[in-house]
């Protein structure tokens, strides 16, 4: 019988990764120190802790681009963090970098999106317009960090500071571990390649559903560069493809060319720059992960073509209209009456403010609870059309 050790893992990583990669054995460790398991690495943890968590199983019922539960095969945003922490491990594997870490940052970048996709963003930030703000990044630290509270010994999840590190996307500068250290600009290059794969995932995935719910049509995209490269790379391997499956393999091939490229682009940009360890990654003026100039300049199109032709489509658009409405409803009805929200939440209320304990309620819901609750709420004849009324 044979077994590894959480110690012999840490070798494996010292032997294997590149020397610019985030080792779980040199992690700069947790806000409330922990014993070290005796089989898992420090990253490995952390995964298992957001994989178990309730908000994780939360997204399987809240909306990605479209409303939940309008299609059997549409994505939810459990979905889309399961296709980000795939394209994340691959990305990693291939320059060398620590896999694990990479995943577990994919897998909890979207833990404090609210219901109703971004259009839910959007109304929670009106609604606390004036009371500190809302925006997901900064939600999903708040869950992982209280919200999400499991464990006798402190709040919430405790997870590594380079998970942390990882779910604070697009931040100018970086707070060290150590106050006396100077701010960075970069993370490390496992959360530079979650924030580039949840790009990847959702520019192909969202082109994929919205040709599965019919508000795209192949002709429409003939003029998008992305998808021109790789149909004619498809029909040169598949000149008998039809659809459904054209689209799925050209999907793929969209996909596969993306990932390609980070790869090759941002291996040769380590290299350029004579990146040598972690700290060198973190002082850098930009990120080292990242697309060709060429397939950057054909992202930025598709997704303008995205916004004009998929998230402001009608069906999208008039749909998530009346679920905004009905979350601001719900906002309101708990900010007249917190009492509604329960023992655990409104406890919250004197060292979070009332605002923010509604705002986490909210967030914390999935599209079909905040329906109940708009139900509940809102008398009958008092307000829009369910959304579940605009579904075909």
């Amino acid at each position: 019988m044979s077994w590894k050790t959480r110690e012999q893992m840490e070798a494996d990583e010292q032997r294997v990764l590149a020397p610019f990669a985030q080792r779980s054995g040199e992690s700069q460790g947790r806000k409330f120190p922990e014993p070290r398991h005796a089989y898992r690495t420090e990253f490995q943890r952390d995964r298992a802790r957001i994989i178990h968590a309730r908000a994780f199983r939360r997204l399987e019922y809240k909306t990605q681009v479209f409303l939940n539960g309008t299609g059997d095969h549409l994505r939810t945003r459990l979905t889309h963090s399961i296709e980000v922490a795939s394209i994340s491990r691959t990305i990693a594997r291939a320059l060398s970098l620590n896999e694990d870490l990479a995943e577990a940052i994919a897998l909890a970048h979207d833990l404090g999106h609210p219901p109703f996709g971004h259009s839910g963003e959007e109304m929670l930030a009106e609604c606390m317009h004036g009371h500190g703000g809302f925006e997901h990044n900064d939600q999903s630290l708040r869950v992982v960090d209280l919200l999400e509270s499991v464990y006798p010994d402190f709040p919430g999840l405790n997870l590594t500071l380079e998970v942390r590190e990882g779910l604070q996307k697009h931040q100018a500068f970086y707070d060290p571990a150590d106050p006396t250290e100077e701010k960075y600009k970069c993370p490390s290059l496992e959360a530079q390649i979650a924030d580039l794969a949840d790009e990847i995932t959702y520019y192909s995935h969202d082109l994929d559903d919205a040709l599965d719910f019919q508000i795209l049509h192949l002709t429409q995209l003939e003029e998008v560069s992305v998808w021109q490269t790789s149909h004619a790379a498809v029909a040169l391997r598949y000149p008998e493809a039809r659809e459904p499956e054209l689209h799925q393999l050209i999907i793929r091939q969209i996909i596969d060319r993306q990932v390609c490229d980070v790869v090759t682009t941002s291996a040769r940009a380590i290299a350029d720059r004579g990146v040598k360890n972690i700290e060198q990654v973190r002082r850098q003026e930009r990120p080292l992960i990242s697309y060709s100039k060429e397939l950057l300049a054909a992202n930025q199109d598709l997704r303008r073509f995205l916004y004009q032709n998929v998230y402001y489509h009608s069906r999208v658009a008039e749909v998530n209209r009346q679920a905004c409405e009905m979350l601001r409803s719900v906002f309101e009805g708990y900010v007249r009456s917190p009492d509604l929200l329960g023992e655990g939440a409104t406890r919250r209320i004197e060292t979070e403010g009332l605002y923010r304990t509604v705002c986490d309620y909210i967030a914390g819901m999935t599209d079909r609870y905040l329906m109940e609750e708009h139900a509940r709420l809102v008398p009958t004849g008092h307000s829009d059309a369910s959304p579940a009324s605009s579904r075909k």
